[in-house]
């Protein structure tokens, strides 16, 4: 399916407040709300449009630190930890990477123990580095046209 310049706009729309009616979002794009919908759901069909979610604050939820904590994974470690790192609650994302590390995972804990904890955990499977997020410079940007 592509994309067209409506289906982009109703795209910006969505991702900026998943929330707003399709009345609402046909008014800011100019057609009806029954257009909206079956554009909204043969994205969806397609997979363009993957889901809704609620953001919630790790820090108002009760969460002290995020980090950035990237695995060189020992040699034969890399297919275990792809499983356990799963079963991890405090991984927000993870992602398997190239370059000299496998892994980057961004991930919340409570304080500076939790954090200490976490990483005697993840020795087991490779070599890791931390860096502890300070703020967002850029936070869930939407997709947009490609040019």
């Amino acid at each position: 399916m592509s994309i067209d310049s409506l289906n982009w706009k109703i795209l910006k729309c969505l991702q900026n407040n998943a929330r707003q009616s399709n009345a609402e979002i046909g008014r800011q794009v100019g057609v009806s709300s029954p257009a909206v919908s079956e554009r909204i759901k043969k994205m969806e069909d397609a997979g363009i449009i993957q889901g809704y979610h609620a953001f919630v604050s790790p820090f108002e939820a009760g969460y002290q630190l995020k980090a950035i904590i990237t695995l060189r994974a020992f040699m034969g470690m890399l297919k275990p930890f792809l499983e356990k790192v799963k079963t991890y609650d405090e991984v927000l994302n993870c992602y398997r990477i190239t370059g000299n590390e496998n892994i980057v995972m961004e991930v919340v804990l409570k304080n500076q123990k939790h954090l200490e904890s976490f990483i005697d955990q993840l020795i087991v499977y490779g070599e890791t580095k931390t860096q502890i997020v300070l703020s967002h410079v850029i936070k869930y940007n939407e997709v947009r046209p490609i040019k």
